[in-house]
């Protein structure tokens, strides 16, 4: 076991490696942490797949300790990160379905460019290179950390404010309140300015391998009302992913904000990933991760 590697995702490994059930790794984005995906790793585990909740490298486990310790976040870089999962799916006897939100969802694509998941979903997936759309929303909801070119070494918080325009305006102002609470954590700066500057930077660390063969099939969720990740940026994913020859979808979910994941109405998003994941990935009969799932249109 690697450094980075804590005892709760090793754990994870073993646990579904002994159970021989398809696994099911969930990506968390910036401002949350694994346990965001508590109530759909649940979902997942009934439905008959193994679920594994990884952090990024040194997430604390509760929202108390990270609020207590964020200096933890800081530096954290999207190329850091998609390969602290890469070693986590490459520690899987089976290949596994992958699903990610936010900065999870460009991670998600990342993994499966890689040739890693069996299957992929990405909610409201953060834009990689060549992706080019830049709503005047998107700049705001990333304006408390691009605003000061210091952040990028930085961990950031969000205030109340900044957090119900980018994650919670599609729901009243009391859940808005509560998910506050109970899911926000500071984040690192740097993968944001990496996105930021991606279409700048050939070498940017914010690309996606669209063409691979292995890629699998895959499925963008987008939220109507996200002001963070909207339907421009979401779909222009959709487009540069739909050339690969495996199956790409896209789906809007009506009236929902960039909290679709962990908000009140989350079980409609999870029902619609684990739809898609039933198509491709039986819960039942795993598929060896050495393989590549064959998908056509």
């Amino acid at each position: 076991m690697s450094e980075s590697m804590d005892p709760t995702t090793a754990e994870q490994i073993d646990r579904c490696n002994e159970t021989g059930r398809t696994p099911v790794v969930f990506v968390h984005g910036l401002w949350l942490l694994p346990t965001s995906w508590d109530r759909w790793a649940a979902v997942f585990e009934e439905a008959g797949y193994t679920a594994l909740t990884p952090g990024w490298p040194d997430d604390p486990e509760t929202v108390e300790e990270a609020k207590a310790n964020p200096e933890v976040f800081a530096k954290k870089t999207i190329g850091q990160v998609a390969d602290h999962f890469a070693e986590i799916i490459g520690g899987l006897e089976n290949k596994p379905a992958v699903i990610g939100h936010s900065f999870g969802g460009l991670l998600t694509q990342m993994l499966a460019g890689r040739g890693l998941s069996a299957v992929s979903v990405a909610v409201d997936p953060a834009p990689f290179r060549g992706v080019l759309p830049l709503p005047i929303s998107a700049l705001k909801a990333a304006s408390p950390v691009l605003g000061n070119p210091a952040n990028r070494h930085r961990a950031v918080p969000l205030t109340y404010e900044q957090f119900r325009f980018a994650f919670a305006n599609a729901v009243s102002e009391d859940e808005a309140k509560e998910l506050y609470e109970t899911y926000a954590v500071p984040t690192s700066g740097a993968p944001l300015f990496q996105a930021a500057a991606a279409n700048l930077n050939p070498w940017t660390e914010a690309k996606v391998d669209t063409k691979n063969p292995d890629r699998g099939p895959l499925l963008i969720i987008s939220g109507e009302k996200d002001h963070t990740v909207p339907w421009a940026i979401a779909n222009a994913s959709y487009k540069k992913q739909e050339r690969n020859e495996a199956v790409t979808e896209i789906v809007e979910i009506p009236n929902r904000g960039h909290a679709l994941t962990i908000d009140s109405g989350w079980r409609e998003v999870a029902e619609t990933a684990l739809a898609f994941v039933q198509r491709f990935a039986n819960a039942h009969e795993p598929q060896p991760a050495g393989s590549a799932l064959a998908a056509t249109r």
